[in-house]
């Protein structure tokens, strides 16, 4: 498996993959593949990611900038992150997180946040905050993981890329 930067010839293979992982998730509204290709527009992807197998992208993983209310910079959201059905389980998505949160230290980021299962991402650092909220999602599945002591505080918002639903 090579994990790499997207390129502009994986756009669609970056969709099929993001549509395919969450056609069954009991908790998605199946907009994902429009919320990556809104935050490419408006050029916020700080980071983008595929896992390639045999020349096929076979998984994909997002990270755009967020804004908290203190004035907190270089904090960013991670999501969507997407392994074709068959494929999950098998250390794809754990690949693709890894190297994002990487590539995020490396480039001086201060933190990641996510919306998502606890169960899931609790593995690589990421939890409940209570300094940190994100209002109209239950602060359950609201994780964060600083990547720093300092930690920011307040309100936390998503790129706009995050309402698309085309």
């Amino acid at each position: 498996m090579i994990i790499r930067n997207e390129t502009p010839e994986d756009i669609t293979a970056i969709s099929e993959v993001t549509i395919a992982a969450f056609s069954d998730h009991p908790i998605s509204n199946h907009t994902e593949q429009f919320i990556i290709n809104a935050l490419r527009r408006a050029n916020v992807l700080t980071i983008s990611l595929v896992a390639e197998i045999d020349g096929k992208i076979v998984g994909h993983i997002a990270f755009s900038p967020i804004k908290i209310s203190d004035g907190s910079t270089d904090w960013y959201g991670l999501g969507p992150v997407s392994v074709l059905p068959e494929l999950q389980k098998q250390g794809i998505g754990t690949a693709l997180i890894l190297k994002g949160i990487s590539m995020l230290k490396e480039i001086g980021g201060q933190g990641c946040a996510l919306v998502g299962d606890p169960n899931y991402y609790r593995r690589f650092g990421f939890k409940n905050n209570p300094d940190l909220i994100h209002e109209g999602i239950p602060q359950e599945v609201f994780l964060v993981l600083p990547f720093y002591e300092n930690i920011a505080k307040g309100k936390v918002e998503f790129h706009e890329g995050f309402l698309a639903t085309s």
